[in-house]
């Protein structure tokens, strides 16, 4: 099985290192093409007005002077000698869940592989608010298991699979749950204004560091309750209950 790995937090993350410890418990057939720095929150964008830059680093490993997507491109139209069976996004630093999904380059490197008709899965290993080391081994501990699991059974066409493992101990995990992309009851985005040494302002996007109330069986409940979300995505965001209502209301003739 040949395998391609990719991520949004760059070439040098530690999570891409622990992505390879997973995928060396699947095949030895693996090639990297990842970010040359970090993407975060680049969703599914292209790099349309300006060239991409590829850079070998050795066999099998490039990086890409752009988007997670563009990397996933690359990697199956002209890195490659052939596409893929498997394409794995991450391992994201910190959880991609509920209202993260829509910003995820992480997420978007997996959607960009299932349009190509290429089973992908999205992994994330969340983070608390706590200073501290992420848990890189609970993702690493549980993700290959997980993943014959899934490719062993298939799952549905258009669909890719967003896995996060919570903050702890992989031997405290609290089992395994099918979840659906959560909300978060609390409006985490803020933009900080500072202010340069000339005087002149600049603004970071930040987030409120707070606890929701996440509703039942959703992915943010599961990484609450120390257990693994498994999320499967549509690429198809066409809601089917709203388009019936404005058919009806085409149709109404009023």
């Amino acid at each position: 099985m040949r395998i391609l790995l990719t991520n949004d937090d760059g070439i040098h993350a530690p999570g891409l290192e622990s992505l390879e410890r997973i995928a060396a418990g699947l095949s030895d057939d693996v090639w990297i093409v990842a970010p040359e720095t970090e993407q975060s929150g680049a969703s599914h964008s292209l790099s349309l007005a300006d060239p991409l830059r590829l850079r070998k680093i050795h066999d099998r490993r490039f990086a890409v002077r752009g988007t997670p997507t563009d990397c996933v491109l690359m990697a199956v139209k002209s890195v490659m000698p052939d596409a893929p069976d498997l394409v794995l996004s991450g391992v994201n630093r910190g959880q991609n869940i509920a209202d993260d999904v829509t910003y995820s380059g992480t997420i978007a490197a997996a959607m960009e592989g299932t349009a190509l008709g290429i089973p992908s899965i999205a992994l994330s290993q969340a983070m608390n608010f706590k200073a501290g080391g992420l848990k890189w081994h609970c993702a690493e501990h549980h993700g290959a298991g997980l993943i014959k699991k899934f490719i062993k059974s298939g799952w549905g066409e258009g669909v890719l699979l967003n896995i996060n493992f919570p903050d702890t101990e992989p031997e405290d995990i609290h089992g395994v749950e099918i979840t659906r992309q959560g909300k978060r009851d609390l409006n985490l985005m803020r933009i900080d204004e500072r202010e340069d040494a000339r005087g002149q302002p600049y603004y970071w996007v930040g987030f409120n560091r707070s606890l929701s109330e996440p509703a039942h069986d959703t992915d943010l409940k599961a990484i609450y309750d120390l257990k693994i979300s498994i999320t499967p995505l549509h690429l198809d965001l066409t809601h089917q209950q709203s388009a019936n209502a404005l058919r009806q209301a085409l149709d109404s003739g009023d």
